[in-house]
C-alpha cells in the first residue's frame, strides 16, 4: 500500500516531507517486531501511528490496546498494566488480567508512557526484554507476547537527567524512532487541514462551509499553533458555529487566535515537579526580561545599520543617529546591574558610550502602571493582561504606590 492508500485509510491530511517520512517508516517497521517509540508536541497525531503499525503488521488480527498511561493514578498503573490477584489490596475483590496479560499476541500503545512511576517503569522494562511480568499481589512469573508502541511529547533524555526516566527502558522504548512535525513545521498542510475539518463540521451541523480570504489564510499559516492540528480543528469548529458571514477576514480569524499562545516564553516549573498556570513576581520579572530582549536585537540590527552607511564616508554618527540609539536603549534590558556601559564601535575617532541606570523594579512598576492604563483603572483585566492574580496586583500597587 502506498502512502496516499494509507492517508486516505487513516484519515491522514497533508503532503510535507517530515509526515511523509514518519508514515514511511512506520510502514516499514509495522512486519517486525520492535518497538516504537513516537515523538511529538501534544495535538500533533500521535494516537494514528500505532495504528498503521499493528494494522500493517502480523499481529493485526490480535488485540490492540490504547492505554493513557498520563490518565491512571500511581496507585493502580501496574495493577491496571500486570493485573492483580483477589485481595492483593484494599477494593480487590476479584482476581483481574492486565492489558499486557489481555493484548498477548497483539500491540499495545502506551501512551503519554513519559508519565509512568519509575517503579511501573522497572516492570514494563522486563516485559520488554523477557516478556516476564508479575501480577501485583502474586509471586507467580507469566509470560506474555506483545508488541509494544509508546509515545510521549515529553523530552525524554531531559527526564532521564532529572531522575524521572530509566535511560535503559528510553533505549529499549527507543529501537525505531519516529518524530512527528508540529503543524508550524508544515505550513503547507495548514490550510488543507482547515478545509477539511470546515467540511466536515458543516456536513455535521447542516450549514454552509465557512471558507478563508486570502489575507486569511495568511493569518491561518503564520500562526505558531501551539496546539497544532488539534487546536486548529477546535478554531474551525468554533467560527463554523458562530460566525454568521461564511466569508471569513484576517480581523474575524484573529479574534479566534490566543495572542498568549504567540509567547515563546519557558514554562514555569513547580517545585514538585508540576506546572503552574499563574505568574508569580518572578514570572513577571522573567516577562519583563524576554520583552526586553527582543527589544535589544532591534536595537542591535538599528547599530549594525548605522555603522555599514558610516563605514563609507568614516564620518562620526550624527546626532540623530546617537538620539536614536539612546532612545531604543531605555527600552531594553542588557542585565540586572545597577549601572550598564556599552560601547558602540564605529570608524570615527570617539565611540560613542551609552550609560544608563536601569531598574528591574522600575521597569515591573511600568508595566503594571501601562496595564492599568489600558484598562481604565479595572485591576481585573490589568491582573489578567499582566498574568498575575489580583491579590499580587494589589499589592504591587501599594508597594510602588501607583495611582490607579
Amino acid at each position: 500500500m502506498n502512502l496516499q492508500d494509507i492517508k486516505q485509510r487513516f484519515g491522514i491530511i497533508g503532503s510535507s516531507f517530515q509526515l511523509d517520512r514518519a508514515i514511511d517508516i512506520a510502514r516499514q517497521v509495522a512486519p517486525t517486531d520492535l518497538s516504537v517509540l513516537i515523538t511529538g508536541e501534544s495535538g500533533t497525531g500521535k494516537e494514528v501511528f500505532p495504528q498503521i503499525i499493528h494494522q500493517f503488521s502480523a499481529r493485526k488480527h490480535g488485540q490492540y490496546i490504547a492505554v493513557n498511561c498520563g490518565a491512571i493514578p500511581e496507585g493502580t498503573i501496574d495493577s491496571e498494566l500486570f493485573g492483580h490477584e483477589k485481595g492483593s489490596f484494599t477494593g480487590a475483590h476479584e482476581a483481574r488480567k492486565g492489558y499486557f496479560e489481555v493484548a498477548n499476541g497483539g500491540t499495545i500503545f502506551l501512551d503519554e508512557v513519559g508519565e509512568l512511576p519509575l517503579a511501573t517503569q522497572a516492570r514494563l522494562l522486563r516485559v520488554l526484554e523477557t516478556g516476564e511480568f508479575i501480577r501485583v499481589g502474586s509471586s507467580k512469573v507469566q509470560k506474555t507476547d506483545v508488541r509494544v508502541v509508546a509515545a510521549t511529547n515529553v523530552n525524554l533524555p531531559t527526564a532521564i537527567e532529572k531522575g524521572k526516566f530509566r535511560e535503559d527502558l528510553y533505549y529499549r522504548l527507543n529501537t525505531v524512532p519516529i518524530l512527528l512535525p508540529a503543524l508550524r513545521e508544515r505550513k503547507e498542510d495548514i490550510h488543507l487541514l482547515f478545509r477539511k475539518f470546515a467540511a466536515d463540521f458543516a456536513n455535521k451541523y447542516r450549514m454552509p462551509v465557512i471558507k478563508l480570504n486570502s489575507e486569511a489564510e495568511q493569518a491561518l499559516i503564520g500562526y505558531y499553533w501551539h496546539g497544532n492540528v488539534r487546536q486548529l480543528k477546535n478554531i474551525a469548529e468554533q467560527i463554523s458555529i458562530i460566525e454568521k458571514n461564511r466569508e471569513i477576514n484576517s480581523e474575524t480569524l484573529l479574534k479566534y487566535l490566543p495572542v498568549h499562545q504567540g509567547s515563546v516564553l519557558p514554562s514555569l516549573i513547580k517545585a514538585d515537579g508540576g506546572t503552574t498556570t499563574e505568574m508569580s513576581e518572578r514570572d513577571l520579572l522573567y516577562k519583563v526580561l524576554f520583552d526586553m530582549k527582543k527589544d535589544l536585537n532591534d536595537l542591535k540590527k538599528v547599530v549594525h545599520d548605522i555603522i555599514q552607511f558610516n563605514q563609507g564616508n568614516l564620518a562620526p554618527l550624527s546626532t540623530e543617529d546617537s538620539q536614536l540609539i539612546n532612545r531604543m536603549y531605555d527600552e531594553s534590558m542588557l542585565s540586572i546591574q545597577p549601572t550598564i556601559g556599552v560601547s558602540v564601535p564605529v570608524k570615527s575617532s570617539q565611540p560613542i558610550i551609552i550609560e544608563e541606570s536601569l531598574s528591574l523594579a522600575e521597569k515591573e512598576k511600568d508595566m503594571i502602571t501601562k496595564a492599568l492604563l489600558k484598562y481604565k483603572g479595572k485591576r481585573k483585566h490589568a491582573a489578567k493582561e499582566l498574568g498575575i492574580s489580583e491579590r499580587t496586583l494589589y499589592r504591587k500597587i501599594n508597594e510602588y504606590n501607583i495611582k490607579d
